[in-house]
């Protein structure tokens, strides 16, 4: 789709945001076994971070990689040693990844490491994100804790994001971007993660197909509704304005749409739908945060990079038109921490009664 028409003058251009939630098995071992079908997906993943990591650098296209604290580790020991010693006790065990990290689930193997562990392990990606320009290392939680299931405790919740910052810190690394698993974000809990150091986090797309809930299934009328909704603009663009940080600091860089993957016949559907977001950003000088995760490029991983080079391409048109901007989770923040303080020197000291 071509922008049409000279952009209006405005004090702060649009911006496109990216977020991964980079995940492997720990994201899908409740609903998918890690040795049945889907595990192609899970294999393909790893070889779409790096060609992804090609894409964005190309582009000059930054991106937040929300990533599990679990894959940071070189392997069980290591993984075992930042965990937590509070931990959610789930009412549906399956939840809990303790059991498989510690041998101790037959359902799932766990191995000793990356090299004979690739789905539970990914040290070297994850360097690999670390070091590729304009890329986020961002946290994706310690051990993908769904926070609005039962069983899931502030103290366990709080113990799991110390866990995150302190594995990523023992390699030199500071997070501080959050997503949360299943987009399960808990309004009491958002207090604790401005306290744990964060300063960005990502809240659901503004309308009812969004609302989070327990679970990992959504309802069949749910369900149906964002389908038809990845190709026809039943919500709109759900661009955001540029946020301001809440009273504890944290800034909340909503999602706008999920790049889903390919649908049979309905591609250019898709890629309309979200180049029209984009678009609608780019002239209203707001946000358009898509985002995904790397398995879902990973069953056919050339159409899917193929579509998001036409995304990227887009979003260069409407760099050129509008002055559309890359920008990160963590660069929002800081934007909205830079306004809310020349506010404040604006506004100077009140006066005394």
């Amino acid at each position: 789709m071509k922008a049409s028409g000279a952009a209006a003058p405005r004090a702060r251009p649009g911006a496109l945001v990216i977020s991964l939630d980079f995940e492997l098995a720990w994201g899908v071992r409740d609903v998918f076994d890690a040795d049945g079908p889907y595990r192609a997906h899970l294999l393909g993943a790893r070889e779409a971070v790096p060609r992804l990591l090609d894409a964005f650098v190309g582009e000059g296209v930054a991106a937040t990689w929300a990533t599990v604290g679990i894959l940071f580790a070189d392997g069980r020991d290591e993984a075992l040693a930042f965990a937590p010693e509070v931990r959610p006790a789930y009412h549906d065990r399956r939840l809990d990844p303790y059991p498989a990290l510690r041998g101790r689930d037959p359902r799932e193997p766990v191995g000793e490491g990356e090299a004979d562990d690739p789905l539970h392990f990914a040290g070297s990606l994850v360097r690999q994100i670390a070091e590729a320009p304009g890329q986020e290392l961002a946290s994706h939680t310690y051990s993908h804790l769904t926070a609005m299931e039962a069983g899931v405790t502030a103290e366990a919740f709080e113990a799991d994001l110390a866990a995150a910052r302190a594995i990523a810190g023992a390699r030199g690394w500071t997070l501080r971007s959050l997503v949360m698993p299943r987009h399960q974000q808990r309004p009491d809990l958002l207090p604790l993660v401005a306290g744990a150091g964060f300063v960005a986090h990502r809240g659901p797309e503004p309308h009812r197909l969004a609302t989070p809930h327990a679970g990992v299934h959504d309802a069949p009328w749910r369900r149906l509704g964002r389908l038809a909704d990845a190709v026809l603009p039943l919500t709109g663009a759900n661009d955001a304005p540029w946020p301001r940080p809440d009273r504890h600091g944290l800034v909340d860089v909503p999602e706008s749409r999920f790049l889903r993957p390919l649908l049979p016949r309905l591609g250019r559907w898709q890629e309309r739908r979200i180049v029209g977001a984009m678009t609608a950003a780019a002239r209203a000088g707001t946000i358009c945060h898509l985002w995904w995760h790397p398995h879902n490029f990973g069953g056919d991983l050339e159409a899917h990079l193929a579509y998001l080079g036409r995304v990227l391409a887009a979003y260069r048109r409407l760099r050129d038109a509008y002055g559309f901007r890359s920008v990160s989770m963590g660069q929002v923040a800081d934007e909205a921490a830079r306004d809310a303080g020349a506010e404040a020197s604006a506004s100077g000291p009140s006066n005394p009664a």
